[in-house]
């Protein structure tokens, strides 16, 4: 799956959705990065269904299995989507004289020959049996969310995992499960330190895996409470995991019960998307989470759908879906199973859109970049009520304006035509038109290790170790926010973290997958990407890189767009 940015603006637009599907399917595939070292795979953020925005704290067994077999039977998980999340409710807040979780054997029985009723990995192993994976949930405090504000049924206090941090995660990955959200309710309401707390909780993961060889997938959701995207990258030094960004997108709706008027909509999901916009912290595997999505739920028309799944597609965080799968219509599942729409959110990259220009109030253009060099997804997005044209240049998506682009419109699979300098299309009001870019890249420069730690002549690399610093001083930018790749090496089988700090802010901390062996005695060189807020128009700018840990990845370079 190579492609030169040379050859980018000959790709039919048969080609090109193929290409896009295949990398829905085949996840982080490895692609050639701009400077000739290999794309390193990385998580890809989760795609799944979670029971809380259709059922509320109403989920049981029988809601699973059929959600389950839904999302098999739809088509959805050969879109892609795997995850069946069972959210609050699940728990009655009961355990037994160890500190065990005792769950309710009515509403979780045996479900094949030599099944125990109350037993979680009976659910667990029916969805593994569909070929899919599971999940569940918990609070980081010793309540849960119930005793803050019930939405169905009674308040169930002790729902919350503190105190038996260690127990509980184990016992989650003891029954099997695949994924863990863990909430806040309990943590705020006890004025906990969520920083604090969620790094209790991913020590607790990290030793439940080390114990079961299971992995648990993290989720952290405290809703964008004390700026996450701060400190939850990789914390604990868990590789792979999202946090939310804001509050829930809408409050339940449940067929049949008192909540059943309650509508989505498109106000709901703007919200939320704004919340998200942290492109600096989200990559190398961690995400940042917008909420689960509303698509296919009453409220929205099928336009608005579109734009919902095209907004966290370019956000290209978690896709959970929150509607009854059993209930989809064929325009809403059309929407959340397009290959093409679905591949930018699964990019290789894992970087998260940015706003590169607005014509007008509401009259918005976002990009994203990919992993084919000189390929952009490109949202052009009109807030407004009323349709206005919005104008797209080479120039704002960083590719070079000398030669012509192809475009493509990736709802409807048809090229648009080929462009030399910008690209202007009439958006309804709120509405949205999703493309994809093939131009050629724009310039870039690199900055070495070897000049920036002045090393002798001959060492090409640096590796971070602790307590020193590799410091990139005098580092250009022509955009506030910069897309950078970082030429690696990490001969280990496991991750290595670093933590960026840009222009003395506070730092993220980035993980380097293994690189492999190149052949010889030393490691075959691997890139990975992120985005920096940095100084517009400054050469001032300083990128400082510290190991996280005993000893950090051996960088080679960076190279800024």
């Amino acid at each position: 799956m190579r492609e030169s940015g040379s050859k980018a603006g000959t790709l039919n637009g048969l080609r090109l959705l193929l290409v896009l599907a295949g990398a829905a399917v085949c996840g982080a595939g490895v692609l050639q990065a701009q400077s000739g070292a290999r794309l390193v795979p990385i998580p890809l953020p989760p795609m799944g269904w979670s029971s809380w925005n259709s059922f509320s704290n109403t989920v049981d067994s029988q809601v699973v299995m059929d959600q389950a077999k839904a999302m098999v039977s739809t088509g959805m998980a050969k879109a892609g989507y795997r995850y069946i999340n069972i959210d609050e409710g699940w728990w009655l807040g009961e355990r037994d004289a160890e500190g065990n979780i005792v769950v309710d054997a009515k509403a979780w029985p045996a479900l094949a020959p030599g099944d125990h009723a109350g037993d979680m990995a009976n659910i667990v192993r029916y969805i593994h049996g569909l070929g899919l994976k599971a999940g569940i949930y918990t609070d980081a405090g010793a309540d849960g969310c119930s005793t803050v504000g019930p939405d169905l049924g009674p308040s169930y206090p002790h729902t919350g995992s503190e105190g038996h941090y260690e127990q509980d995660f184990l016992q989650f990955a003891r029954w099997g499960f695949d994924y863990v959200k863990v909430d806040w309710c309990g943590g705020d309401k006890e004025n906990l330190d969520p920083a604090i707390q969620y790094a209790e909780v991913a020590r607790a993961i990290s030793h439940a895996e080390a114990n079961t060889g299971s992995r648990l997938y993290y989720s952290i959701c405290n809703w964008g409470k004390d700026s996450p995207w701060t400190w939850a990258p990789h914390i604990g030094g868990v590789s792979g995991d999202i946090w939310r960004t804001g509050g829930d997108i809408v409050a339940p709706i449940v067929a049949n019960t008192k909540n059943s008027g309650r509508k989505a909509t498109l106000k709901d999901v703007f919200r939320e998307y704004d919340a998200a916009a942290h492109p600096e912290s989200q990559h190398t595997g961690a995400y940042n989470d917008p909420d689960m999505m509303v698509v296919g739920m009453q409220g929205l028309t099928e336009a608005e759908n579109r734009v919902h799944m095209s907004l966290w597609a370019m956000l290209g965080g978690p896709l959970i879906v929150g509607a009854d799968l059993t209930k989809l219509s064929k325009e809403a599942l059309a929407a959340l199973t397009n290959p093409a729409v679905i591949a930018v959110d699964q990019d290789a990259l894992g970087l998260q859109a940015v706003k590169v220009a607005e014509s007008g109030p509401g009259l918005e253009v976002w990009s994203k970049q990919l992993s084919i060099a000189g390929n952009r997804a490109v949202l052009l997005l009109n807030r407004s009520e009323a349709a206005a044209p919005i104008t797209v240049s080479l120039a704002d998506l960083g590719l070079a304006d000398s030669s012509p682009a192809a475009i493509h419109d990736l709802w409807s699979g048809k090229q648009s035509g080929v462009i030399n300098s910008s690209y202007s299309a009439t958006v309804p009001g709120g509405d949205a038109v999703m493309l994809l870019v093939q131009g050629h890249e724009g310039k870039s420069a690199t900055y070495t290790a070897a000049e920036a730690a002045k090393l002798p002549g001959g060492r090409r690399d640096v590796t971070l170790t602790k307590g020193e610093r590799l410091n990139f001083m005098h580092v250009a930018s022509g955009a506030r926010i910069a897309r950078i790749q970082i030429a690696y090496t990490n001969p280990d089988k496991t991750p290595r973290f670093a933590e960026l700090r840009v222009n003395g802010r506070i730092a993220t901390c980035i993980a380097f997958p293994p690189t492999g062996s190149g052949g010889h005695s030393e490691t075959a060189p691997g890139a990975v990407w992120i985005e920096s807020l940095l100084d517009r128009d400054g050469s001032n700018n300083e990128l400082s890189f510290a190991a996280s840990g005993d000893a950090g990845p051996t960088i080679e370079a960076i190279s800024v767009q």
